[in-house]
């Protein structure tokens, strides 16, 4: 049985006060807390094995480089990879989508080639297609979202052809909480012979994900929106076409040989993970990974499932709230987008910290989006492992505290 009170206890943080009053964490979604065990493996590491790692012969080198290796392994295993040089390092996922832009899109998109994305990206899955288009002479398409904050992909037949080089697509929205129907998508997608990257930073930390199951060719994520560091992000691709990416960076281990003139480049993944790595943060992550297998990631998921059944429930009982996304709680993940008719966002998330309750308030790099339902931004509570139904309650009652302050009556219907 999930116990979220012995979850809770491992978590250090969630005992502090904020303005003196209790920590109630609710943006989880921008970046996770982080367990006991994973700050006790960093500062293991520190303590006891710092060195850089893959060139010392010492017993220091050894052991972090060892470390560092089995947590590519953990990572390998987590998301049902079958080779673990499919595995890349990188500092977020920002920079796994980049990496892919230009390492394989500048080598395969050519001009009048087509990228499809969607209304529903955040900007670090957007920009760099759009850079990429921008250089090659391409066109970027989009998938269009429904009023409900879901794919609308009637025209999809018509965004997919032969000129189709890569679908690049967030699995689960950062905004909105809404989780996409990808597997329809890479499923069309393989008939037009097009490449498939899959922005998992909000996905991978909620819900089992098996990248052979899926059947993509990419997929981005971060450790820590999991529980992990800051500073590592992952990207997995299949070992077939990694092998044929040229670096994305230059420098240090990811060569082989290097002349004045000319170099030659090392085998996957090390080709793609120049210079000093994040050596200590990669080594806790897998302590991030072990923590969310022990909890098993079905009942993770089936926890914020019923956390945002909790909060729809409670939100739809207040007129003056507009809410976004899809109604069914089986349609998104842990996060509830909303806002009040006349209160800015950014003034609701100020008053909410007076009330020790931290969200999220802005367009939450997703700008197409917010223009898309003619707002500037939402406010944003995003639930994890942590996370109860008396914090949302807490959440709740701090609303109170914002129509107090604006003098609202609550009278507004729910979008």
């Amino acid at each position: 049985m999930y116990d979220v009170q012995k979850v809770r206890a491992d978590f250090p943080i969630l005992q502090r006060q904020v303005h003196g009053k209790p920590l109630v964490y609710l943006d989880n979604a921008a970046t996770s807390q982080k367990p006991r065990q994973v700050i006790e493996a960093l500062t293991r590491y520190y303590s006891e094995a710092n060195a850089n790692i893959h060139r010392g012969i010492h017993a220091l080198a050894e052991e972090a480089t060892a470390a560092y290796e089995r947590t590519r392994q953990r990572v390998a295993r987590f998301i049902g990879a079958r080779n673990v040089r499919s595995i890349v390092f990188t500092r977020n996922t920002t920079e796994a989508v980049n990496l892919v832009a230009q390492a394989w899109g500048r080598q395969h998109v050519k001009e009048g080639d087509e990228i499809l994305s969607s209304q529903l990206e955040h900007h670090s899955n957007l920009v760099p297609w759009q850079m990429l288009a921008q250089e090659k002479g391409a066109r970027l398409r989009h998938i269009p979202v429904t009023p409900d904050g879901q794919w609308d992909l009637s025209g999809l037949d018509q965004l997919l052809n032969g000129r189709t080089r890569i679908v690049a697509l967030s699995a689960m929205s950062n905004a909105l909480g809404t989780i996409t129907p990808v597997q329809e998508v890479i499923a069309a997608a393989r008939r037009h012979g097009a490449l498939v990257l899959l922005d998992g930073a909000q996905l991978v930390p909620h819900a089992p994900v098996n990248v052979g199951e899926l059947d993509c060719d990419f997929l981005a994520f971060s450790s820590h929106k999991m529980l992990g560091p800051t500073g590592v992000g992952v990207l997995y691709a299949r070992k077939e076409i990694l092998e044929k990416m040229g670096p994305f960076l230059g420098g240090g281990e990811m060569i082989l040989e290097v002349w004045d003139d000319r170099a030659t480049y090392n085998d996957i993944p090390n080709r793609f993970e120049a210079g000093t790595p994040n050596i200590a943060d990669v080594i806790a992550f897998e302590a991030a990974i072990e923590y969310l297998e022990a909890l098993g990631m079905q009942n993770v998921r089936e926890h914020e499932r019923q956390l945002a059944a909790y909060a729809l429930e409670r939100f739809v009982e207040e007129d003056d709230l507009l809410l976004y996304g899809p109604r069914d709680p089986a349609l998104r993940g842990g996060v509830v987008s909303f806002n009040f008719k006349e209160v800015h966002p950014h003034d609701v998330g100020t008053i909410l910290d007076q009330e020790g309750v931290a969200i999220r308030a802005g367009h939450h790099c997703a700008q197409p989006l917010m223009r898309r339902y003619g707002i500037s931004g939402t406010c944003r509570a995003s639930f994890y492992v942590y996370t109860t139904e008396a914090e949302i309650d807490a959440l709740m009652a701090a609303l109170g505290r914002v129509r107090q302050v604006f003098g609202l009556a609550g009278a507004a219907k729910a979008l």
